[in-house]
């Protein structure tokens, strides 16, 4: 939403940031929302509509993945 339609519902400002980046964002907007990080295309998420809760997509690795 734009300025003066009340709460902010989206944040195209994000993509491209990190996911600290992006959830800070959100909370320091909207500090009543739920945010929740959720891997592309490996995790199950419920179908359920929420007002409260913002879904923050991502689809990077950050780091090298290694055992240990």
């Amino acid at each position: 939403s734009t300025p003066g339609d009340g709460p902010k519902t989206e944040w195209p400002e994000l993509v491209g940031r990190t996911i600290k980046e992006a959830k800070e964002k959100i909370k320091a907007d909207r500090p009543d929302l739920k945010v929740r990080i959720v891997p592309v295309g490996s995790t199950i998420v419920t179908a359920d509509f929420d007002l409260n809760r913002v879904r923050v997509w991502v689809d990077t690795v950050a780091e090298v993945p290694k055992i240990g």
